[in-house]
C-alpha cells in the first residue's frame, strides 16, 4: 500500500490471523485502515497526504491524499449494515500519538549533525525538540483524545474497553540503558550522526513522560478526565516494552546475519569514502548491497537508518511542495528518506512481540479465553501407491 504505506509485517493483521488459527469456528473480518504518518486531526479524522506514490505500468499514481480512517470505518461499517443486518465492530486495534507529538522530528534532531542538511532542515521545519513535543504532550494530544473518545464510542457500543490500544516500546534502549550515540547504523548518509545528548535526551522523555502519559490518556488515569471511567477505559497493551529493552536500535549480537556483522561497522566507516570507487562497489566489506536480508532475525527490533536504506530506500512524496525534494540527488532527499522511510520503527520481529503481547488482550476482549491452545501432531500417512 504505498500511499500508506501498509504492511502485512506489522503487528495489526497478526492477531487476526492468529485469532482465525487459535478459534477456527468463528470467522475473522480484518479492515486494515492504518497509516504511516498518521495524526489523530490528519489521518484519523482528516486526510493526510500520501506517503508515496504507486507504480503502475502507466508509470507513477500519484493519490495526493488518503481518505480519514474515522470516515472510511463509518462508511464500511454501513455498507456491513445493509449487508447483514445487526451486523456490528467487535474491536478496534489503536496506536496513536507519536506523530502527533512529532516523532519523525525529534529523530531528524538526534541524527542531524552541524551542517547544511541540518541548517535545511531547521528552516524547513524537519527537525522537532523535545520542549515542543513536551508541550503538545500536555495540552493538544489529551484534547485529540477526547475527541477520538467520542467519535469511537459509539462504532464499539459505547464501550471503548473494545479499543485494544497497543503502544510502541521505546526504541533507544538496548541492555535497558539508552544507545550511546554515534555513526554506528546511521553512516548511510555523510550528515548523519546520532548525538549522544540530544540521544539520551529523548530516549529519557519517551520513557519517562511520553509513555506513561499514553498510558494515563488510553486508561483515563493520572488526572486525565473522562465522562463516564468504567466505559471510556480502553484496554492497554504494554506488556512488550520491557523486552523492547533490550533490543533498541543499537542492539547487537555474534547471531546477527552475516551481512550485519561484515558490513555494518560498529565504528561508523561501512562505506568507501571515494565517490570514484564507491560507484562501483559502496561497502567497505566488499559485498553487495542485495546480500542485505531486511527480515533475518537480529539483536535490533528497532530499523536504524542503515536498514532503512538497504530494505526501502523511500521518496518522501509527504512532504509539502516547499521541503519536497526535487530528486535523489537533492540534499534534503537523504535526510527525509531516513526520517520519513521508516527508521527508528519496528522491524517485523518488532511487530511481531507487539502482536504477541496484543492477542491475548484481543482474546479477553471478545471473551474468546486464552491464546494458548493444544497443538497435536502426528506423521503423515504413507502416500497410495496405484497399482
Amino acid at each position: 500500500n504505498p500511499a500508506c504505506p501498509r504492511s502485512l509485517y506489522s503487528y495489526q493483521p497478526r492477531p487476526a490471523i492468529a485469532l482465525a488459527v487459535h478459534t477456527p469456528q468463528i470467522a475473522v473480518t480484518y479492515l486494515p485502515l492504518a497509516c504511516t504518518g498518521a495524526t489523530i486531526t490528519e489521518g484519523l479524522f482528516g486526510s493526510q497526504r500520501a506517503r508515496e506514490c504507486a507504480i503502475t505500468r502507466n508509470g507513477l499514481n500519484c493519490l495526493g491524499t488518503v481518505d480519514p480512517q474515522i470516515a472510511d470505518l463509518r462508511e464500511a461499517l454501513a455498507a456491513a449494515e445493509r449487508r447483514q443486518p445487526g451486523r456490528q465492530l467487535d474491536l478496534v486495534l489503536l496506536s496513536v500519538g507519536a506523530n502527533d507529538i512529532n516523532f519523525s522530528g525529534l529523530v531528524a534532531d538526534v541524527i542531524l549533525e552541524q551542517g547544511t542538511e541540518r541548517a535545511l532542515a531547521q528552516r524547513s521545519g524537519v527537525i522537532g525538540t523535545v520542549e515542543e513535543a513536551r508541550a503538545t504532550l500536555k495540552r493538544d494530544l489529551p484534547r485529540g483524545f477526547a475527541k477520538l473518545r467520542q467519535a469511537l464510542k459509539p462504532l464499539v457500543g459505547g464501550d471503548l474497553a473494545r479499543v485494544v490500544y497497543v503502544s510502541y516500546a521505546n526504541p533507544a534502549l538496548a541492555d535497558g540503558a539508552p544507545c550511546p550515540g554515534g555513526r554506528a547504523g546511521f553512516d548511510i548518509h555523510p550528515s548523519f550522526n546520532a548525538d549522544p545528548a540530544r540521544l539520551a535526551e529523548v530516549a529519557d522523555f519517551v520513557q519517562s513522560e511520553f509513555l506513561p502519559q499514553l498510558k494515563n490518556l488510553a486508561l483515563c488515569s493520572g488526572g486525565v478526565l473522562c465522562g463516564d471511567r468504567s466505559r471510556d477505559r480502553m484496554t492497554f497493551v504494554d506488556s512488550h516494552q520491557a523486552a523492547f529493552a533490550g533490543h533498541g536500535f543499537c542492539a547487537r549480537a555474534e547471531t546477527d546475519p552475516p551481512f550485519d556483522r561484515q558490513c555494518f561497522s560498529a565504528a561508523g566507516d561501512s562505506f568507501v569514502s571515494d565517490i570514484v570507487a564507491a560507484a562501483s562497489n559502496p561497502l567497505t566489506c566488499g559485498q553487495a548491497a542485495s546480500d542485505f536480508r531486511a527480515y533475518a532475525p537480529r539483536a535490533r527490533w528497532v530499523r536504524d537508518a542503515n536498514d532503512s536504506y538497504f530494505a526501502a530506500m523511500t521518496y518522501p512524496q509527504a512532504q509539502k511542495a516547499p521541503n519536497q525534494p526535487g530528486d535523489i540527488h537533492d540534499a534534503t532527499w537523504g535526510v527525509l528518506s531516513a526520517v520519513y522511510g521508516g527508521a527508528i520503527h519496528p522491524t517485523a520481529e518488532g511487530h511481531a512481540t507487539m502482536a504477541d503481547a496484543a492477542l491475548p488482550a484481543v482474546m479477553a476482549v471478545l471473551g474468546l479465553g486464552g491464546a494458548e491452545t493444544a497443538v497435536t501432531t502426528e506423521p503423515l500417512a504413507p502416500p497410495a501407491v496405484e497399482r
